[in-house]
């Protein structure tokens, strides 16, 4: 087997730049992600082992069930070390595990978002979230001013500590390193029929009212996206036209009163005080595109003229009908092979006699990638063979995406 080595300019590394579409509709207190339902499995309801609107990491334990084909799980052993599981507190693992007991985890691991309401007299425990965004809402401010912690402008007052607001928080796992500017729009539907749809300004971040159904006019600014945390700040406050429903009343410590949704509301999953099932006719749509980067590697393989061009395929030696021909010699300190043995001319001529003269001919399926230490890693197939002559000069271009 001959080995080749890549030259310098043999290898080149790229990336892709991707923008994956992502749609999440909640509806009764249900995530859907991307139109995808639960699919019962032989074990379980829940082949993934997850609910609607969840992504599993990695997809592990499908259509697993404890006690039938037992889940899978993590472990470590407690050592010097002292390797732990983030779940497991320090206290818990110094007092509860001895050195050499197993330190076990759970799967399947989950994500999918998430929101949280914040009413205007809310404590300060309850706002540490939104006191962690305050150094981040401020590098966005070269953006737009509606990005402001804290703003005493005559027609822009507000104070994100008291303001009430909904923060929707989108794990990574969906949009990648982040979403994609321009690409974030909100749908409020009411027993069906649209009442708003937010879009955000690719701009400058504000998410503006592009329809509306409501006591503000179109362009009305609704809150702000961050994009690289992925984090929509809903600061609405006006009165979208509909059905009055039971939900939070800003002005109380989270007791519901009937009143008209608004933009802070969209994608409430539950309602203090009250039933989700009081949201009447509410449902909500969320469309963004994610922004990925996928590293990719090019190389060339090159198969020059006049080299490769003898196989190791048993077929490709010409059939005698002198069996000694194909005999090999062995014994216990030698191996000879036959002297006689004839590659088969495998080229055409114009005319069924007389045949072609003689040329090596071999046909390439395959091509593998080695480490240093002549460790197979991978193998490209063709999709048909490539015929390689003495005369030709091949590269195969190979691509691989991490």
């Amino acid at each position: 087997m001959t080995y080749y080595k890549f030259k310098d300019k043999d290898i080149l590394n790229n990336r892709v730049k991707s923008f994956p579409s992502i749609k999440f509709n909640i509806y009764n207190g249900n995530v859907f992600y991307n139109n995808h339902n639960k699919i019962s499995g032989s074990f379980t309801d829940s082949i993934g082992n997850t609910q609607p609107g969840h992504i599993s990491l990695y997809e592990l334990n499908i259509d697993r069930l404890s006690g039938s084909n037992n889940l899978i799980y993590p472990f470590v052993t407690k050592d010097g070390s002292l390797t732990s599981f983030k779940t497991i507190t320090t206290t818990s693992f110094n007092s509860d595990y001895m050195f050499g007991d197993t330190v076990s985890g759970s799967y399947p691991l989950s994500a999918s978002i998430s929101n949280d309401f914040y009413l205007s007299n809310r404590g300060t425990q309850a706002n540490r979230k939104i006191n962690a965004l305050k150094n981040t809402l401020s590098n966005y401010l070269v953006l737009s001013p509606q990005y402001a912690y804290t703003s005493n402008l005559s027609n822009r007052i507000w104070d994100k500590s008291t303001q009430t607001l909904r923060m929707i928080d989108i794990p990574s796992i969906f949009y990648g390193s982040s979403i994609k500017k321009g690409s974030v729009s909100l749908k409020y539907y009411m027993t069906g029929t649209l009442m708003g749809e937010l879009r955000d300004n690719r701009q400058n971040g504000e998410l503006r009212q592009v329809v509306s159904s409501s006591n503000a006019d179109s362009g009305s600014v609704a809150g702000v996206v961050l994009y690289n945390q992925g984090i929509l700040l809903l600061t609405g406050s006006w009165d979208l036209d509909g059905l009055e429903a039971q939900l939070p009343d800003p002005s109380t410590d989270g007791s519901t009163t009937l009143r008209k949704p608004r933009w802070y509301d969209f994608g409430i999953t539950d309602v203090s005080g009250g039933a989700v099932s009081n949201i009447t006719g509410s449902s909500f749509e969320m469309l963004l595109s994610g922004t990925n980067y996928v590293p990719t590697m090019t190389m060339f393989a090159s198969a020059p003229k006049g080299e490769i061009n003898y196989s190791n395929n048993p077929t490709s030696l010409e059939y005698n009908s002198d069996i000694n021909c194909l005999v090999n010699y062995s014994g216990s300190n030698q191996f000879v092979e036959s002297s006689d043995l004839r590659i088969k001319n495998i080229s055409s001529a114009s005319y069924s006699a007389p045949s072609a003269s003689f040329e090596k001919t071999v046909y390439i399926n395959s091509v593998g990638i080695y480490d240093e230490n002549k460790n197979l890693i991978a193998v490209a197939k063709m999709a048909k063979p490539i015929r390689k002559r003495n005369s030709d000069d091949l590269t195969f271009k190979l691509k691989l995406d991490f």
